[in-house]
């Protein structure tokens, strides 16, 4: 049981770290086209990419190609270079299964200095690889003396049965599907629930959402990043232009995990769900016969607000229609 008033725990949030850095993206929002048109040979095709979702979806035939990038942190490379080089893999793997598709290949921008832990850093990539079965293609590594360290990955995916976070509808209810067999990794907000398990099991558990995709009972889907839960589905109803309440005492979390820090966890396997209503039961019990939790803990209504509730009590975190996130939003093609 949480026991902050929603108030508090909505100012906690709003003032948290990984909230401001969401809200610097929207700094960039406004430089950037945030629907430009996919091209053919060099020229522009109808339609629109939209920017904001965990990877652009770019109309390819019958299907879509899936592209995306991650970087990681400074500080989790220098203390823990092994986890830092599986993390590049894994996040970008789970933001390609959050839009329904499957990775093809991986390609790293690598920059190190004499010192630094490259062989760790490279063999938690190749392992990470040959777990999720997705190649490392090429990139570009580069040695300088006195640095700096640091390390982004970008992957390419594909689907036939898209994904997004665009289309969260109001009178949906807000799934929350986790796996809470892990631990944090030191004192990084990073829940892992990949170690010991098989490489059949972490594929299995990631195309599960690709298996859901073809119903269309999900209208929206978005993995929980470092602004944890709230934040995440924030940027979820951001995108689709909605508003929303989270049931924090609904929220599943690992046994022992103060509530707080669990509110701004990144999961190594955890997503946000927007589904119909009617089949909300359907898709909770599928991700529960693979072992995962999947509770309901909210539901997406016509409003701008974000709100928390609480013991009976709702307190607003964010008004959309004041100021935006992260400034990336559905409109963009009205």
């Amino acid at each position: 049981m949480i026991d902050d008033t929603p108030d508090a725990c909505a100012a906690y949030l709003a003032e948290s770290p990984a909230f401001r850095a969401k809200r610097d993206i929207g700094r960039l929002a406004a430089l950037v086209d945030a629907a430009p048109s996919p091209v053919e040979r060099w020229r522009e095709r109808g339609g629109q990419i939209l920017i904001g979702d965990d990877t652009a979806a770019i109309p390819d035939g019958h299907g879509y190609l899936l592209l995306a990038a991650e970087g990681i942190l400074p500080e989790l490379l220098d203390r823990d270079p092994h986890f830092a080089g599986w993390c590049s893999v894994m996040v970008n793997v789970s933001d390609v299964a959050a839009m329904g598709g499957f990775p093809l290949a991986l390609v790293d921008v690598y920059w190190h200095g004499p010192s630094s832990p490259v062989e760790s850093v490279f063999a938690g990539i190749g392992e990470a690889c040959r777990a999720y079965g997705v190649p490392l293609v090429g990139g570009h590594t580069t040695r300088r003396i006195g640095g700096p360290h640091a390390l982004a990955v970008a992957v390419l995916g594909r689907t036939e049965h898209l994904l997004t976070s665009f289309g969260a509808l109001p009178g949906d209810v807000i799934l929350f599907g986790v796996d809470l067999r892990g631990a944090y990794r030191g004192d990084f907000p990073f829940w892992d629930a990949t170690q010991g398990r098989d490489a059949r099991g972490l594929r299995e558990d990631l195309a599960l959402l690709g298996n859901l995709a073809p119903s269309g009972a999900v209208h929206a889907c978005k993995d929980v990043s470092n602004a944890g839960i709230a934040g995440t589905l924030l940027m979820m109803l951001e995108a689709s232009c909605v508003g929303g309440v989270l049931d924090l005492e609904r929220i599943p979390r690992p046994p022992g995990v103060d509530a707080r820090r669990w509110l701004l966890t990144f999961p190594s396997y955890g997503f946000l769900l927007s589904v119909a209503r009617d089949g909300a039961a359907s898709v909770r019990d599928t991700m529960r016969l693979r072992g995962l939790t999947c509770e309901p803990v909210g539901s997406v209504d016509a409003s701008t607000t974000f709100r928390l509730a609480l013991g009976g009590r709702e307190a607003v975190l964010w008004d959309l229609s004041a100021r935006p996130f992260t400034g990336f939003t559905g409109r963009a093609v009205t």
